[in-house]
């Protein structure tokens, strides 16, 4: 069974994250993509349909599956139309703008009988499922306290307008707070008590662009979740210390560098293998350099097949980020 997939733009997010791996994935058929007044789409995929709006891309019986990648303001509005079109949904991160959205929409989803779906494709990089790994191994005692970043150093304000709004949905905590969030919650769970400072740090930005965020869990372990635009020197992505040890962990992987690149992913380890120590697990009996490798971003369409076909569990249930939504709206009232 091929399953036919269409897509609701074509910026970054489907040149990028989307359409390689569809167009090269035995098991999907990139059938159709939206471009309102452009066609930039038809030289790179001349066998995709195009269209020039998301209602008409859904009158189309032969699509199967529709990937939601359009800004965050309007998630809410195309995946449900797409649901009520009886079709399968893939929505881009953040999920929705709020939470009364993503509790709608998983209902919706399931009163159609249709997937639902959410891209957090940064379960799939090479550094967090190393920390994951870590982690589950138990090698580092009782974890106490744990640090994820995701930092940058851009100064300028974004030519990206919806990422650049003053409108709930724009700045860092809704972009980059959402794979911090999932990450840990995928982690730890759910905390039972948190904490947020939000910040304003570049001239004239009218959106958040520096958050620090702890979670509070049982046992005294508090994660802290922090991103800000002013990085010129990079640190440690990942810090973890518990009762036998530390771990910390670069984040490295280059998926996303090379499909910007033009790299055409495939489904076994399409960068090359990693040489260099980015790792150092210390622990009372030793001290040693870790190498993690690259993670493969095909394994969630992987996933994702297996669930459209009922062979398989929904790899992100919407379930999942309505969780995410609820902190972010939590933190940003």
């Amino acid at each position: 069974m091929t399953i036919n997939v269409a897509l609701a733009s074509f910026g970054m997010s489907g040149r990028v994250f989307h359409a390689p791996f569809i167009a090269q994935h035995p098991q999907y058929h990139l059938y159709a993509i939206v471009e309102r007044h452009r066609s930039d789409s038809h030289a790179l995929y001349p066998g995709a349909k195009l269209y020039r709006s998301v209602n008409e891309m859904l009158q189309d019986p032969a699509v199967d599956l529709v990937v939601v990648n359009t800004p965050v303001q309007t998630h809410y509005e195309y995946a449900k139309e797409a649901l009520l079109a009886n079709k399968n949904v893939l929505v881009e991160k953040p999920f929705t703008v709020t939470v009364e959205q993503a509790e709608e929409l998983n209902t919706l989803a399931t009163k159609q009988g249709k997937l639902l779906s959410v891209y957090q494709n940064r379960r799939y990089d090479g550094d967090y499922l190393k920390v994951k790994e870590i982690v589950n191994s138990g090698v580092l005692g009782e974890l106490k306290e744990v640090e994820m970043r995701f930092d940058r150093f851009r100064t300028e304000i974004s030519a990206k307008a919806h990422k650049e709004t003053p409108e709930r949905g724009g700045g860092a905590l809704y972009d980059l707070g959402a794979h911090l969030i999932d990450q840990a919650l995928q982690l730890f769970g759910t905390p039972k008590n948190v904490y947020a400072d939000l910040g304003y740090l570049r001239k004239g930005t009218q959106t958040d662009d520096y958050f620090e965020l702890i979670f509070f869990y049982e046992n005294e372990l508090r994660v802290r979740l922090k991103s800000t635009t002013y990085a010129l020197e990079r640190q440690w992505e990942y810090t973890l210390h518990g009762t036998k040890g530390s771990f910390l962990q670069q984040r490295f992987d280059g998926q996303e560098n090379a499909l910007v690149a033009g790299t055409i992913p495939s489904a076994s380890q399409w960068l090359p293998s990693v040489t260099e120590p980015n790792g150092i697990l210390h622990t009372l009996e030793k001290r040693l350099f870790t190498t993690a490798q690259h993670g493969n971003y095909w394994l969630f369409y992987n996933d994702l097949y297996q669930a459209l076909t009922g062979k398989g569990v929904n790899p992100v249930p919407a379930s999942q980020a309505v969780e995410i939504i609820k902190l972010i709206t939590q933190f940003s009232q």
